[in-house]
């Protein structure tokens, strides 16, 4: 055990040693970060880290098979095989594939990713097949889809359940991801937030997507009834991964992705915001 413990905390300092232009913490949005390459690592239970410095993407893993939660740019896909590799696992036993958001820095991979685990389910949120379908690629793929999944929906591999929730606004079917895991004898929620409200988002009078304002209004209302132990996000500003990564890497305990305090957080920062928006915009309807 102690040899392991030993080998385990050398894993993790070298993994430090390799980010030299990652900031050690993420709290404010900097997408210089989002092809940079950040350490694979366990966040709790079955649930790894396998994103770049700031497009998450999360591995759970089982003996049937794994499922992949966001593919990325296609540009970034040699960053998500070593990450994966780097676990010990392969990209052929990922078996399903989700995304958080129809935009191309969380799907635009989709389809090469599936050619290269030999055929992964892809499962896509109905109100985002749309858009998820007319994302563009370098590489010319078009994006499949195997199940269209509604609010509410379940996806079980090896007995892991995640259920994709429906929260418009960011995109129309933006999707937040729950589940449970189990770490050390505890059971711990876990929840992947889709996407946040941008500080420039057009809530009224958006002409390309009208309901925009009425939607984040659902979607913060129902973020408001999750209670989330651990906190991830399809963006690192979200819920700093790379100073949980830091804390983690020097053993810190409790394990510092336990963060139901920074989900709050952020959830009342979105609804601040909001109505910030909503107040300014509707004072001063922005120019067409």
């Amino acid at each position: 055990m102690v040899a392991s413990n030993t080998l385990r905390a050398l894993m993790l300092i070298a993994g430090l040693a390799v980010m030299p232009s990652l900031a050690l913490a993420q709290t404010v949005e900097d997408r210089t970060q989002d092809r940079v390459a950040f350490p694979s690592h366990k966040v709790i239970g079955n649930v790894s880290s396998v994103g770049t410095g700031t497009l998450n993407s999360f591995l759970f893993t089982s003996p049937e098979g794994h499922i992949l939660v966001n593919t990325n740019f296609e540009e970034t896909v040699p960053h998500l095989r070593e990450a994966v590799e780097k676990l010990g696992l392969k990209m052929t036993d990922i078996k399903i594939i989700l995304g958080s958001h129809a935009h191309g820095d969380h799907m635009q991979a989709t389809a090469m990713v599936k050619e290269m685990t030999g055929g992964a389910q892809v499962m896509v949120m109905e109100q985002d097949v749309p858009a998820y379908k007319a994302l563009k690629s370098p590489s010319g793929k078009v994006q499949p889809v195997d199940r269209v999944l509604k609010d509410g929906e379940q996806v079980r591999l090896g007995g892991t359940v995640l259920t994709a929730h429906l929260t418009p606004g960011h995109t129309r079917g933006c999707t937040t991801w729950t589940t449970t895991v189990q770490d050390g004898g505890r059971s711990y929620s876990v929840l992947i937030a889709c996407g946040g409200l941008q500080e420039d988002a057009r809530l009224v009078g958006n002409k390309n997507y009208p309901e925009i304002a009425d939607h984040f209004a659902q979607s913060i209302k129902k973020y408001k009834t999750f209670k989330p132990d651990i906190f991830l996000a399809s963006h690192a500003w979200f819920y700093d991964p790379a100073g949980k990564y830091q804390r983690l890497s020097k053993g810190a305990t409790p394990n510092p992705y336990i963060d139901p305090a920074g989900y709050q957080a952020w959830v009342a920062n979105m609804e601040k915001n909001w109505n910030s928006l909503v107040a300014e915009q509707k004072k001063s309807p922005p120019a067409n």
